[in-house]
């Protein structure tokens, strides 16, 4: 062992024991020490996780990138090995340089499948370079854990042409004393020629779509938008305007507004709020069809600008987000109780907002009870007697959950005249005989069904504290989350977005920030979650306006001709009835 990795060894080892590492170590590597031990990686481990891969999602990657490796194994010496990965740095082939290097790959499980993602091994090339933009080296005793010691690993990103994702890694690995300086021209050089053919691959209406961007950009001060439903490219003037959350709003807008040929002309509200007047006209694909749309925005004048938030709180409470119809009737209800001064029954899956709706109908600071603790507190119910005896109002939690020993009494106590107002929160009303003893009852949607109001909720979920800006949700991750079933809602969002703004340590939240189960690749998956939602909508919509069109479409806040055209789309009957 040199004398250089003599002291990284001994720098880690204190580190591992500190937490704190040494100016002796490079910045890029005590971020990735930092990393891993925050995710927990144990250094003494040589466990891998495993997943099965196939071509699917990766096909473009392989298609590219298998001609390439073969030729850069030609050119590396005996003792090296080159290694794809996929943009969750699990493997997908590797091709060796000799025995030698072959069976130690084997040993430490770089084959198909394993991953080598910094919060499962800890630092290493293929796991770091999803956190670069440059190009990773590790060398030796660099690595996090113990077993990779012995090895150099240099990895670079490999991004669509287009989309510019992170869409898989190339790396070069070998033994330490191996490591030779040509490596890292050789592997960048093979990079190159691995995107040269992604982009030669992509279809052509993408390809169509770029070109007329560059096209338009070129000629006009305007902030310009490409997109379609699976990529966006915004010039300079539109990134100061547009956040991640935007592609699907203006996505979803244009594909409404734009006719067949030609072009719209209208105004759009963004994700923020802001209202910016916007012309937009479709790209023709090449073979037919519709590559995209081009989209040229303007903002409004100051007097015609507004901040509020889409689905912003009834009244003056915490903003409540949301732009979808399920979530647009459900604060319409939630208004309605608030101005009613009747006891309320919030409904809904747990994880919804129930207590946040609660608190707000109440208008001020009530008095809390949680019935969950009825049955391990010994004077729960002579508490909840005494809050109902005072003025302020009062948020019974989880009035499901009183024990049945108490149900009674509750009752009794619900059921007389009362100063204090009383908002109830419960999640199995099938499973409390208390639910009949409120005045009204307010039900909110699950986030599965209105997934395009995450675009909305996750900023608030993430509102910067202590002087520190709010992180945003870059498009891919965004896609990812609205396309998630989400069982636990807007809690189990909350949780996600939590830890994903660890790993994102001060960064905007990328893909590979959010934790691996949540990470599905943005597919058409999303666009049916959407649609799902939509139709859930309208079908919702018709049953409460008796199946009368025009008040179901002025329910849904829309023409009754968008209405028809999109129950066809949706292969919803129009002489559905009821």
């Amino acid at each position: 062992m040199s004398d250089i990795q003599r002291q990284t060894r001994l720098l880690r080892e204190s580190f591992l024991g500190s937490g704190v590492a040494s100016r002796g170590v490079r910045p890029e590597v005590a971020s990735s020490w930092r990393r891993s031990k925050l995710a927990g990686v144990d250094p003494s481990s040589d466990s891998m996780s495993y997943q099965p891969v196939g071509v699917g999602a990766n096909h473009l990657l392989l298609q590219a990138a298998t001609p390439v490796v073969d030729w850069l194994t030609g050119q590396l010496a005996e003792g090296m090995a080159v290694v794809l990965a996929n943009a969750e740095s699990r493997v997908l082939g590797r091709r060796a340089g000799g025995t030698s290097i072959s069976r130690r790959l084997d040993e430490l499980n770089c084959n198909p499948g394993f991953s080598f993602a910094e919060e499962h091994v800890g630092t290493n090339a293929l796991g770091c370079v999803k956190e670069s933009p440059a190009p990773v080296t590790v060398l030796g005793s660099e690595h996090y854990r113990e077993v990779f010691s012995d090895m150099t690993g240099m990895a670079v990103a490999l991004r669509h042409p287009i989309h510019r994702w992170m869409v898989g890694a190339l790396s070069v690995t070998c033994r330490v004393e191996d490591t030779n300086e040509l490596m890292m021209p050789i592997l960048l050089s093979a990079a190159r020629e691995i995107q040269s053919r992604m982009y030669a691959a992509v279809s052509m209406r993408e390809r169509e779509l770029l070109e007329e961007f560059l096209k338009v950009s070129k000629r006009t001060s305007a902030a310009v938008v490409a997109l379609n439903q699976d990529f966006i490219i915004t010039n300079t003037a539109a990134s100061t305007i547009l956040n991640p959350a935007d592609h699907t709003v203006l996505w979803q807008w244009a594909a409404d507004a734009v006719p067949r040929d030609g072009d719209y002309s209208g105004e759009v509200r963004l994700s923020d709020g802001e209202l910016v007047r916007a012309r937009v006209r479709a790209v023709g694909g090449a073979g037919g069809g519709s590559a995209g749309v081009l989209v040229e925005l303007r903002q409004a004048g100051a007097e015609e600008r507004t901040r509020a938030v889409p689905g912003a709180s009834f009244r003056d409470g915490v903003p409540l987000p949301g732009r979808s119809a399920a979530w647009k009737r459900a604060l319409e209800e939630l208004e309605a109780a608030e101005r009613s001064e009747a006891d309320v029954l919030v409904t809904g899956e747990a994880g919804v907002g129930k207590f946040r709706a609660a608190v707000q109908i109440c208008r001020g600071n009530p008095s809390v009870v949680d019935a969950a603790l009825a049955s391990v507190e010994a004077n729960w119910f002579e508490r909840l007697h005494t809050a109902l005896s005072g003025k302020a109002p009062v948020v019974l939690r989880h009035v499901d959950r009183i024990p049945a020993a108490l149900t009674a009494p509750v009752a009794a106590l619900l059921e007389a005249p009362k100063p204090a107002r009383i908002i109830g929160t419960c999640t199995d009303v099938s499973g409390t005989r208390l639910a009949d003893f409120f005045d009204a009852r307010v039900e909110l949607p699950p986030l599965r069904n209105r997934l395009e109001d995450i675009a909305d909720i996750a900023p608030a979920l993430l509102r910067g504290t202590r002087g520190r800006p709010a992180p945003r949700l870059q498009t891919p991750a965004l896609q990812a989350l609205m396309a998630q079933q989400w069982p636990g809602n807007v809690r189990e969002l909350g949780s996600v977005l939590k830890s994903a703004r660890v790993r994102a340590m001060g960064s905007d939240i990328a893909l590979t920030h959010l934790p691996g189960e949540y990470r599905a690749a943005p597919t058409t998956r999303t666009l049916l979650g959407l649609k799902k939602t939509e139709r859930d909508a309208i079908l919702d919509a018709l049953a409460e306006a008796a199946s009368n069109k025009h008040l179901a479409a002025e329910r849904l806040g829309i023409a009754r001709s968008t209405l028809y055209r999109k129950m066809r789309a949706l292969g919803i009957d129009p002489k559905r009835r009821g």
